[in-house]
């Protein structure tokens, strides 16, 4: 008869006499150097993932990219139509522009939280069965929500012609932005999804919050029509500096302020440094929780 220790340390016997040792998990951060190393040795693996969950989605073909484009184009019909009667008159095709932009910009932010919440319980079998940085999955997400993003702006390239909105050199200013929300949205992503492992309500909260989260922003309305008794309320929206700024570009044909850049880089970065870190530190242990 052997002693066995027990996953609190304790030692018990085992009639069998066989003796197995059980450590309790050690959770915390590795080598980062060598785990970002071996993040950018995978980063094919993230992409072919991101095609597969683009091939689920039916995104090759002519259906499922109109539907891509047609749902956010009627969710802004609905609010232009809602903000132009609370109003009391039309808004015009400027105004059309600025919401189908911000949808679309809140949208891939939105799809990279949504759909990378699950990325890691759904990969259970991956995990289980290779060795790879778990990062790649919340990554892929955001990948995919990326590319679904490159093609609702082609018809935003139509409404911005139609409303009368100035093409120049001013719209290289949206390269930026977007890298800026992709960051962001990097962030968000692997922060819910490695919160998703322990609490697994989220994401069937996210669609909630995502929805709050949509009137907060500065979509249905400009930043500078928000009244100032609410705009500390807005400013706390780490997506307004982004979504102002990106308005400033693509609607009123100019650069964006320092100031609003600066703070959505910070909020962008703060968010990724938050979720990587949370993220990584945890993954040890996704392994005996699925």
């Amino acid at each position: 008869m052997t002693r066995v220790a027990t996953p609190h340390g304790h030692v018990r016997d085992d009639e069998f006499g066989e003796r197995h040792v059980y450590e309790p998990h050690r959770v915390g951060l590795p080598p980062l150097r060598k785990y970002f190393s071996e993040l950018w040795r995978r980063r094919e693996f993230a992409l072919e993932l991101s095609r597969t969950n683009l091939r689920a989605q039916h995104f090759n073909s002519v259906l499922g990219q109109v539907w891509l484009v047609v749902n956010p184009l009627m969710l802004a019909t609905v609010y232009f139509i809602l903000v132009s009667i609370l109003r009391g008159g039309t808004r015009g095709w400027p105004f059309f522009a600025h919401l189908i932009a911000g949808l679309f910009a809140f949208h891939l932010v939105s799809q990279s939280m949504t759909k990378g919440a699950k990325s890691v319980v759904k990969g259970g079998r991956l995990i289980l069965n290779s060795a790879f940085p778990r990062t790649l999955l919340p990554i892929a997400s955001v990948t995919t929500a990326f590319i679904q993003f490159l093609s609702t702006m082609v018809i935003y390239a139509v409404v911005h012609a139609v409303a009368g909105l100035p093409f120049g050199p001013h719209l290289l200013w949206t390269i930026p932005i977007v890298a800026l929300l992709l960051i962001f949205a990097t962030g968000v992503a692997t922060f819910v999804s490695a919160a998703q492992v322990y609490f697994r309500d989220i994401s069937s909260f996210l669609p909630y919050a995502t929805r709050i989260w949509l009137y907060g922003s500065p979509i249905l309305y400009y930043v500078d029509e928000v009244p100032d008794r609410f705009k500390p309320i807005i400013f706390a929206n780490p997506l307004t500096p982004l979504l102002g700024s990106w308005s400033d570009v693509i609607n009123l044909g100019q650069a964006p302020s320092t100031g609003m850049m600066l703070a959505g880089a910070a909020w962008a970065f703060g968010a990724l440094l938050v979720g990587m870190l949370f993220f990584i530190s945890r993954e040890r242990e996704f392994a005996v929780r699925l």
